[in-house]
């Protein structure tokens, strides 16, 4: 399965979870359009052909520890702490880590001051 494929199963796996916006729904231009979100953050993207999630620092490191992922750079020369490009090419992988990535995203929104 095409790494596209398999990002839009994940789409499709989260298209009815509460808060969730998907690629392709009206009104999502420019970065982030083509990401999954929860509640106007991104969770998880597809970049390079590969799965990228966001999670804490402490699981990223752990990851790329294991040889599950790597580290994600957006283009500015230095890895972004709280991403992890995801390794794995299969599909229980991606979906463990976006389930992960959006209880993550979730949380911390609840706990953020304001």
């Amino acid at each position: 399965m095409l790494p596209e494929e398999r990002f839009n199963a994940l789409v499709d796996e989260f298209r009815a979870s509460p808060g969730v916006a998907v690629p392709g729904e009206p009104g999502r231009r420019g970065f982030g359009s083509s990401a999954l979100k929860v509640n106007g953050s991104i969770f998880a993207m597809l970049a390079g052909g590969r799965l990228v999630v966001k999670l804490p620092h402490d699981r990223v490191t752990a990851l790329i520890g294991s040889g599950a992922g790597a580290p994600f750079d957006a283009g500015k020369g230095r890895a972004m702490k709280e991403w992890l490009t995801v390794t794995a090419d299969d599909e229980e992988s991606w979906l463990a880590l976006a389930r992960e990535a959006l209880d993550f995203v979730r949380t911390a929104q609840h706990s953020s001051p304001g």
